[in-house]
């Protein structure tokens, strides 16, 4: 009976503790996270912390996730389930300033009407064509809306920049206001050589169409208040005020987006001057040099891998060294900018290249493939024949970088304020810079990467090139904030199968030769049926000798055999894999928790042994004082 009642008072006490650790769990550390994943994928990064931290009004998030119409969708659900745990984890940090909800909207329900009204994609990609939505909605105080669309799980890698961008958007309503310096004629204007007015630069007009837009002449000695991005295009021969005015501002915190170029081909003014001995480049080196960047102004870029074709003047087509067209391969497929563009079309492109023992952080965006040489700029300025310039050609075998991130430390390019400047204090260095750095002004041009077309009157521009995007991504990045910025590529929750992938190699490798082999017996057949062709032929029918219908025989025996090798591969891949299946739900199911189980009973066992000791100790006690 006394046994029966410790029992019960056991699994009380037990009961009472769980209740308590519970609620202690979800009271005390139901902000505690423990992340084992080898990216740490289900935690935010500091960047995304430190926009919630700025959130000053509360934020509702909706998740549209189609649940029931998505139920067979394994791949789809995961990813959904990964979206919604890592939108739990911002509602978490942000301290009730974020509040998530998550919908699904079922068809023909208000659910569904409100996310059509939110302007969420619906992917015919259900049972029956049935409209599956997984995309993301959010409101501010004031009212105002950012969505993303669908959560492409091919963008992973970007999905916490894309939850973080679009929190700070509704934080942050203000919009990007850009300080654009250049000499260029990118508003159009008159063409000197046609006489005709051409029409302002389509990258120009898409970034006045996003955002504001002033832009300011080489003669200024200050820059706007407002600037938010500093956009240089082709900079030359700015005075020493100006230099001073743009090295403050980016010591000071500010985001900097520079076109440079070994020799612009686009100068209106430059072309009808004619070829130059030593080209048409920019200047910003006193700058650089502060930044931990040396821009190469002496030699233009021949890529012969991604040279453009061009048409000739006698109609024909040749590739040209000099234009060149870079993709995916030699992108960078992990920052924001560039990891979604497929080509990026220039000319004449200058490199960079590090200075000893930099202070600032190096990021390459644009590399040229191994196929490059570098070629003295007044040559290539003076070269017109793209056939001489693949004449003079020669690899040196290996890669430049054309475009580059630069951020972290550096120092000022002065060590004093020009005279005729007026500052109140003087910015000597930063840990935080944040420039990009291009070296191509041409690609800026419409030639380069869009097409014009006639449509019932209007011209209509269409991309063939990625630049227009480039730029874009480029401002939006450096638009946002610090912490914004910090946030790149994240890895992805869902890892493939390394063993499966290698047993699949290996059985694939064994049909490949397998099929060789099988492959070779049917050339052979077919050239005996070749001689056997050649035969006369008696009484309209073919006269094969009994040697050659056994050697026929004997071929289509070996082929039996060989496609039943062929399947017995296969079988054995499937059946290897299918075997590694099963370890692992054994494992899974079995031995882990077997294993759990020992623990808590070895634990058990230690509690109470603990007691028992006791109690015989206390008699012994008592024992010794009677």
């Amino acid at each position: 009976m006394k046994q029966k009642l410790t029992s019960s008072v056991n699994l009380f006490l037990i009961l009472v503790v769980f209740i308590a650790l519970v609620f202690v769990n979800n009271q005390l550390l139901s902000s505690a996270r423990l992340d084992l994943t080898e990216n740490q994928v289900y935690t935010l990064s500091q960047g995304s912390k430190q926009v919630l931290k700025e959130i000053d009004e509360p934020i509702n998030l909706y998740f549209f996730f189609s649940d029931k119409a998505s139920k067979n969708m394994t791949s789809l659900r995961n990813y959904a389930n990964r979206v919604e745990s890592l939108l739990t984890e911002y509602e978490t940090f942000a301290n009730g300033k974020l509040k998530l909800q998550v919908v699904d909207p079922q068809a023909f329900s208000e659910q569904e009407d409100q996310a059509d009204q939110f302007g969420l994609t619906a992917a015919n990609i259900g049972v029956a064509g049935e409209a599956i939505y997984m995309g993301l909605a959010a409101t501010n105080a004031l009212d105002e809306q950012k969505i993303i669309a669908f959560f492409d799980p091919q963008k992973e890698g970007f999905l916490e920049y894309e939850i973080s961008k679009l929190i700070y958007q509704l934080s942050e309503p203000e919009p990007v206001n850009i300080t654009l310096i250049t000499d260029l004629a990118l508003k159009g204007g008159q063409n000197p050589m046609t006489g005709q007015v051409d029409p302002p630069w389509t990258f120009l007009t898409q970034l006045e169409q996003l955002y504001s837009v002033e832009q300011l002449g080489s003669d200024i000695i200050s820059l706007p208040d407002s600037t938010d991005v500093l956009l240089l295009v082709h900079p030359k021969e700015y005075s020493d005020a100006l230099l001073f005015a743009i090295d403050q501002y980016a010591l000071s915190g500010g985001k900097i987006l520079a076109f440079l170029d070994a020799h612009n081909e686009s100068d209106q003014m430059a072309m009808m001057a004619g070829p130059m001995p030593r080209g048409n480049s920019s200047n910003l080196q006193p700058l650089l040099t502060a930044w931990g960047v040396q821009f190469d102004t002496d030699n233009v870029l021949l890529d012969a891998m991604a040279g453009l074709d061009i048409r000739t003047q006698d109609s024909g087509v040749t590739r040209h060294f000099g234009f060149v067209g870079f993709t995916t391969d030699q992108l960078d497929r992990e920052d924001v900018i560039t990891s979604n563009l497929e080509v990026i079309n220039g000319a004449s492109f200058g490199v960079f290249s590090q200075i000893e023992n930099p202070e600032s952080t190096w990021l390459p965006l644009v590399k040229s493939t191994l196929n490059s040489d570098l070629m003295d700029t007044g040559t290539y300025s003076m070269t017109q024949d793209p056939e001489e310039l693949a004449k003079a050609y020669q690899s040196d075998n290996q890669t430049y970088v054309l475009a580059a991130r630069l951020s972290g430390q550096a120092k000022s390019a002065f060590d004093q304020v020009p005279e005729g400047v007026k500052l109140i204090e003087l910015v000597k260095s930063t840990d935080n810079l944040n420039v990009v750095l291009v070296g191509d002004t041409d690609m800026l041009a419409d030639r380069f990467w869009v097409q014009q077309s006639d449509f019932f009157g209007e011209t209509m521009y269409t991309p063939f090139a990625n630049n227009g995007d480039f730029i874009t991504n480029a401002v939006e990045n450096l638009g946002g904030s610090d912490a914004l910025i910090s946030i790149r590529s994240r890895g992805i929750f869902s890892r493939s199968f390394s063993k499966v992938d290698e047993l699949t190699v290996i059985a694939e490798q064994k049909f490949r030769d397998q099929e060789q082999i099988l492959q070779q017996q049917l050339e052979e057949t077919e050239q005996q049926l070749v001689q056997l062709q050649n035969q006369q032929v008696e009484g309209g029918a073919l006269v094969i000798s009994p040697q050659q219908q056994l050697a026929i025989d004997e071929f289509m025996q070996k082929k039996v055999t060989i496609r039943k090798s062929l399947r017995d591969v296969r079988h054995q891949l499937d059946k290897d894999i299918e075997s590694l299946g099963n370890w692992l739900k054994l494992v899974n199911m079995a031995i882990a928790p077997f294993i759990l189980i020992l623990l808590l009973a070895l634990l058990r066992g230690i509690f109470r042994t603990k007691p028992r000791s006791t109690s015989i100790a206390t008699k012994s006690k008592e024992g010794a004082v009677l």
